[in-house]
Order: structure tokens, then C-alpha cells, then sequence
């Protein structure tokens, strides 16, 4: 197989881009470098075309490699004919190379070859090719043996139909018409195991859906519901059409002594061999495609969720609400810091209303506290209610936001959270987190394993090798695009970073600790490890403020200096000029971009992205991105009417809608069909994780704490 061309098809892209992707990610180069400073080199392709191709070109070379040992295993027994050679290379699936391998694979000891054992291979033969002009039972009396342990007629048909039936289920042919048929026109069903018992999974009780129809959270669901016993799911094919067509393969002549026999032999593999298998092969592949749909949702939606714009220069109070013990507050100033933390009881049991109110107004007051992040767990409804009655009391304008908690928990107990805040309990750290979540969601949330933070549809269900890798590199572009300040950012932001590790992204935080703030990007070179081809990848994601060098603190990459510094030479600019807030209208005094990028001798992809930086360096393409609902009054579910009409803040998307957060601590579900007045495919066509959208109010179902809401105003 030749891998580029075929890379080539599937990208849809030209074959050279292919070629020096694949030569460049070979030579050790991350996905976010080649995609932001490669340009010319690839054609531009951007950072997702080039990790659909990465993946695309581990899956086949992978395949090539299964090809090579599959030849190999069957050229040692001496049966590789050149037919059989060519089908093994052009397979364009490891399914389609099983196919092919299974007649030669080594066997465990089955009905089949205990057969062969006892001598029957023949009248299977004879059989098989319909070559007798006699009774099969009569046939049959030849291969009687005591010896062999064939005792009876009866015996030795039976052995050989099990050999007959065995070749029959090895046939890649009939294999791959049986699937392709089941999956044409087959039908996945569910049943309850207990109809009286109440669940989630009612709607799966007596359900039917044909194959090629089936969307992927339901295939999720089925596998739940199977998984935790409350429900059986089979497979139903077309049977009658697939025994027709293996009686129409094997019955190649008429012959009234073997077509009964070879007819029952053919119901018996397709129902005892070829079916089960099929409905794994099927079972697994709805699987991985549904996966696979709800990997890349929940990638963009934690795309989404990390690319939310920050919040800069307030100074915020955590809030993480709690009954018995307390809610726990920490005040956060602008840059991260955290400058208090306290304790108070308004809610059940102590309902301490009145003094958590004193404890709020003096915080305020002494901290010119602005704004009040609130984590939406346990208590946030009773929490959300003091906030709002506190607001009216007081002179200052502070407003609130209620951030979801998803995965605080998990990293105030990490060793992460401990490090950083070796002397704050749990409560505190989580206070601290739901802050910092809001004033820079990106940094804050890096923290986090990425599956924890709750924007995704059965993360806990799925392959979680393959989910945590597509979810590191949905993370990885995120932080990449953004960039980072070399002298604030924390190590596991830092960690993200084009071509650093782990290891070192410590050594550049214990090296700032040593030696000060980085003056310039060439001491990171002085990093323990840090070599040529890591400041390589690494430089241009990190921004060094109020350096020697202005470019340092924007996103032109070192290796284009010269050709910066040469293009300000030639328009009569000065490089202090960048740090004022950037050089406006550079595009439209440059003229010929073409002549330009010869002059300076480099790609205009290049030089275009040196303009756009220097007009506005270090811009954060987070800006453009919707900014949170902030609220100074509270709704309950009771509140809520059909035909009312709100704001509210999209926070998960999946594969049949999306929940928006109306400010009543219940998400409502605007179902996909309620999205828009034209057919979609995916929510995603037409909403994102963090837009603030008009809602109507459809239905309210205040006993199943649902709320149905509608897009179309």
C-alpha cells in the first residue's frame, strides 16, 4: 500500500503536503510547531488535519507491519500462493486482513480438527466437492476405525460436516458479504432483564434500531445498560437472505446425495461459527465508532471550555458551597494569588446566615472584591440565595457566576494541588481552583485531568488510552494557540508547551526560582536539558513581558528575528515600538507581500504571521471568544413558565442537543431538533461549549428536574 497517496485521498489534500507532514513529524517535531511555523513546508495544513493524519499514519503503517508478519507466518507453512499474496496487500483494514489470515492462523483445538484427527478430512472432501456417486452413507463406511475412534456412520458424517463447516466459516468472502449484509440490513435489539425494575434505561426496554442507522450515544447507552445487567442486546441479520447465499456458494452442482448435507452444514457454521463472531466484529466496530464520535464532541468541547476568555484584573472570591462542613471561600487577587481564606455556615445544618453575611462584607470591603466565582455542587441553590440577598445590601457593584466544579475535587486531593498549596485543606484548595477557573480558565484547568472536567457523554465507558491521548492534544493545540508567560506560568501549564516535558518544564520552573525572571529566550538553552531541538519547538509558545528583546513577547518564533528585524529596518520602525501596543496598519504599508517575503527571504505564510503579530502582539485569541453570564439576581425552577425567554451559557454538548445553563442550577436541554429551522447533523454545527444564547422555556418537569428549552425564537 502506498501510504502517502492513500493519506493523500483521505485528507483530500495534495500529495507533496502529505509528504513533508509525515517527513516532519518523522524528524521528531510536535503537531502545534509544525502547524504554526511550518506553514510553508505543509501547505498550511492546520493542527487538525494534522493529527487526523499523525493518527491516520500510525493506524496504516501499523497495518503494513500486520501485513508483513501475517505473509511471513503463512510463507513458514508452505501455502502462500501469489493469489492470496496480493489480496494480504491490498487489505485495506486489519478486520479484512483477519479475514484472509484465519484459514492459516494456529487454531485451538476444536470440533473440526478432532475430526481431522480421526481421519475424516476425506469424506469432508468428498462431500465438499460433491463427488459421490453413492449414499453418504455408504461413503461414510470407508472411514469407520476403531482405532480412530470412529465407531459408527453416524459419527463419521457428523466429524466431516464439522470439518465442512469449519472451511465454510474460514472463507473471507463469505465473511465480508455476511457482514456487509448484516450491517446493510440488520438490526440491533434490547430487552429489559426485569421490565418491573425502574432505570435510566427504560427507553431500552423493547427497542429496535436498524444498524446502519444507529447513532453512537445510543450504542454507548446499550453497552451501559448490558454492562450493569439490566439489559440484553443481540444482533438480528437478515438470516434467511446470508443462508441463501452460502447455499448458493456451496451447492455448486446438483447432486441429490450431498445438497441436504452440505445445506445443513452451512445453516449450522453461519449459526454456530460465522454469526457469533460477526456480532462481536459488529458490536466492537458500533463501539469504536461511537468513540470515536464521542471523543472528537468531547474534544471540541473541552477545546471550547479551555479557549473561554479570562477574566483579567479582579479580584474574584471561590466559593465552594457545602452543608455540613462548611462552604469554603478563598480570595483570589488578579494574578493568581491567593490572599484569603475563610470558612462560613450559612447553609443546613448551622443556617449562619447572618454572620456569613458579616464575614462577606468585611472580605469585600478590606479585598475590593468584584466578582464571586461559585461552584455549582452541593449547596450551590442555598449558597447562590445568600450571594444574591448579600448583594442588595451592600454599596459595592460585585456580581457573581456559577463555574462548574467539574474536577476540583479531584484536583484540590492531587499531589499537584498539594505542592502548590501545602497548607490549605482540601475546601480551600477547591475554593481556590473555582477562582482561578474563572480569571484564566485555561491555566487553571490544565490542572485537571481532562476526562474529569465534565463536558463529555460516557467518557467512563470508552477506550480510556485513546480518550486520554485525543484529549492531551485537544489540550496541547488549546495551550499552544494561546501561548504562555515564561516568568508566571506553573509547571503543568508549561508541560503543554511544544517540546516540553515533564522533567522539563520542573527544570524551567526551578531554574526561574534560581535565577530570577527570564530576561530573553535564549537563556532557556541555560535550562538543565533543554537542548537545541526542544528551544526549537518550544521558543515561540512562550512570551517573555518587559524583556530585552520586544519580539521575545509575541508569538514570532527566534529562527524569524533577522527577517522581523530586517522588515522594520526597511518600513523605518523601531522594535521598542511593539511594546506600545503594537505597530497598526503594518499590512497596508508593506504593498506587495510577494516581493516582500523574497526580500526577506522567507515564505508569505511566514511574513504574514510576523505582521499580524507585530500589529498586535501577543493578542489572545480567546477575546473573540463569548464571555461568561455574569448575574446579580437569582431564578428557581419554580419561576420557570412555558413561553419565558432567557439568557444562558451552553456547558455540555452532545450528540442529540445541548445543555444550557439558565441560571436555576438545573441545566435545561435544547434538543437538537429545537436548535435551528434547518436540518443539522450535530449540535455542533451550530453551537459551542461557552456561547451565551436565547433560550425559550418549553416544558418544565420540576419532579424530574428537567426542563425542556427551545432555540427557535
Amino acid at each position: 500500500m502506498d501510504i502517502l497517496q492513500k493519506l493523500t485521498e483521505e485528507l483530500q489534500v495534495k500529495k507533496w503536503q502529505v509528504e513533508a507532514a509525515v517527513n516532519l513529524i518523522d524528524e521528531g517535531n510536535t503537531i502545534p510547531f509544525i502547524s504554526r511555523y511550518r506553514k510553508e513546508v505543509t501547505g498550511a495544513l492546520d493542527d487538525e488535519q494534522l493529527r487526523r493524519l499523525d493518527e491516520r499514519l500510525a493506524y496504516l503503517r501499523n497495518l503494513e507491519d500486520k501485513k508483513a508478519q501475517v505473509l511471513s507466518s503463512i510463507e513458514e507453512q508452505g501455502r502462500l500462493t501469489e493469489e492470496l499474496r496480493l489480496q494480504i496487500e491490498a487489505a485495506q483494514t486489519q478486520v479484512a486482513v483477519d479475514d484472509l489470515y484465519r484459514p492459516y492462523r494456529p487454531k485451538r483445538r476444536t470440533r473440526a480438527t478432532m475430526a481431522k484427527e480421526k481421519g475424516l478430512e476425506g469424506l469432508a472432501n468428498v462431500i465438499l466437492l460433491q463427488m459421490t456417486n453413492y449414499p453418504l452413507e455408504q461413503e461414510a463406511e470407508k472411514y469407520l476405525s476403531e482405532e480412530k475412534g470412529v465407531a459408527s456412520v453416524e459419527e463419521a458424517l457428523a466429524g466431516a460436516k464439522d470439518i465442512i463447516a469449519e472451511n465454510i466459516s474460514d472463507v473471507a468472502e463469505y465473511r465480508t458479504y455476511i457482514r456487509g449484509v448484516t450491517l446493510k440490513e440488520g438490526n440491533i435489539i434490547s430487552e429489559a432483564k426485569d421490565e418491573t425494575q425502574e432505570s435510566v434505561y427504560e427507553t431500552y426496554y423493547h427497542f429496535i434500531q436498524p444498524l446502519n442507522k444507529m447513532p453512537g450515544h445510543r450504542t454507548l447507552a446499550l453497552n451501559r445498560g448490558e454492562a450493569e445487567k439490566l439489559l440484553t442486546v443481540k444482533i438480528e441479520a437478515p438470516e434467511e437472505k446470508i443462508l441463501r447465499y452460502l447455499d448458493k456458494q456451496v451447492i455448486t452442482r446438483e447432486n441429490p446425495y450431498t445438497a441436504e448435507v452440505l445445506r445443513e452444514t452451512a445453516a449450522d457454521s453461519y449459526r454456530r461459527l460465522i454469526a457469533p463472531a460477526i456480532e462481536r466484529e459488529i458490536r466492537n466496530l458500533l463501539t469504536e465508532q461511537a468513540e470515536e464520535g464521542a471523543i472528537r464532541v468531547f474534544g471540541k468541547n473541552l477545546e471550547q471550555l479551555l479557549m473561554q476568555p479570562p477574566i483579567a484584573g479582579q479580584t474574584v472570591l471561590g466559593w465552594d458551597p457545602a452543608f455540613r462542613t462548611g462552604c469554603k471561600l478563598a480570595v483570589v487577587d488578579p494574578t493568581g494569588k491567593v490572599l484569603d481564606t475563610v470558612v462560613i455556615y450559612p447553609t443546613a445544618p448551622q443556617n449562619k446566615v447572618k454572620e456569613a453575611k458579616a464575614v462577606l462584607k468585611k472580605l469585600i470591603e478590606k479585598y475590593k472584591i468584584t466578582l464571586i466565582s461559585l461552584g455549582n455542587g452541593t449547596a450551590s441553590r442555598e449558597s447562590e440565595q445568600v450571594i444574591v440577598e448579600l448583594l442588595k445590601e451592600i454599596p459595592q457593584k460585585v456580581q457573581y457566576v456559577i463555574v462548574s466544579e467539574a474536577g476540583a475535587s479531584v484536583y484540590s486531593a492531587s499531589k499537584l494541588a498539594t505542592e502548590e498549596f501545602p497548607g490549605f485543606d482540601v475546601g480551600q484548595r477547591s475554593a481556590a481552583s473555582i477562582a482561578r477557573r474563572l480569571q484564566d480558565p485555561l491555566a487553571e484547568l490544565v490542572k485537571i485531568d481532562p476526562k474529569a472536567i465534565g463536558v463529555g457523554q460516557y467518557q467512563h465507558d470508552m477506550n480510556q488510552k485513546r480518550l486520554s491521548e485525543a484529549l492531551g492534544g485537544v489540550v496541547e493545540d488549546s495551550v499552544n494557540k494561546v501561548g504562555v508567560d515564561l516568568n508566571t506560568a506553573s509547571a503543568p501549564l508549561l508541560e503543554y508547551i511544544s517540546g516540553i516535558t515533564k522533567t522539563l518544564a520542573r527544570n524551567i520552573v526551578a531554574y526561574r526560582e534560581a535565577n530570577g525572571r527570564f530576561a530573553d529566550r535564549r537563556q532557556l538553552l541555560k535550562v538543565p536539558k533543554l537542548g537545541p531541538k526542544a528551544y526549537e519547538q518550544c521558543a515561540g509558545f512562550l512570551r517573555i513581558t518587559g524583556g530585552t528583546n520586544p519580539l521575545d513577547a509575541t508569538s514570532v518564533h527566534p529562527e524569524s528575528y533577522e527577517a522581523a528585524g530586517k522588515l522594520l529596518t526597511l518600513l523605518g520602525c523601531s522594535p521598542e515600538e511593539i511594546a506600545g501596543g503594537g505597530l497598526k496598519g503594518l499590512s497596508a504599508r508593506i504593498g506587495g507581500s510577494k516581493q516582500m517575503a523574497e526580500k526577506l527571504g522567507i515564505g508569505e505564510l511566514t511574513l504574514k504571521d510576523i505582521v499580524s503579530e507585530l500589529e498586535k502582539p501577543a493578542r489572545d485569541p480567546r477575546d473573540e471568544m463569548p464571555r461568561p453570564v455574569l448575574r446579580s439576581d437569582v431564578l428557581d425552577m419554580k419561576d420557570l413558565t412555558p413561553g419565558m425567554v432567557l439568557k444562558g451559557t451552553v456547558r455540555n454538548i452532545i450528540d442529540f442537543g445541548a445543555f444550557v445553563d439558565i441560571g436555576v442550577h438545573q441545566d435545561g436541554l435544547v434538543h437538537i431538533s429545537q436548535m435551528c429551522d434547518r436540518f443539522i447533523k450535530h449540535p455542533l454545527e451550530v453551537v459551542k461549549v461557552g456561547d451565551v444564547v436565547e433560550v425559550k422555556v418549553v416544558s418544565v418537569d420540576p419532579a424530574k428536574k428537567r426542563i425542556a428549552l427551545t432555540m427557535k425564537l
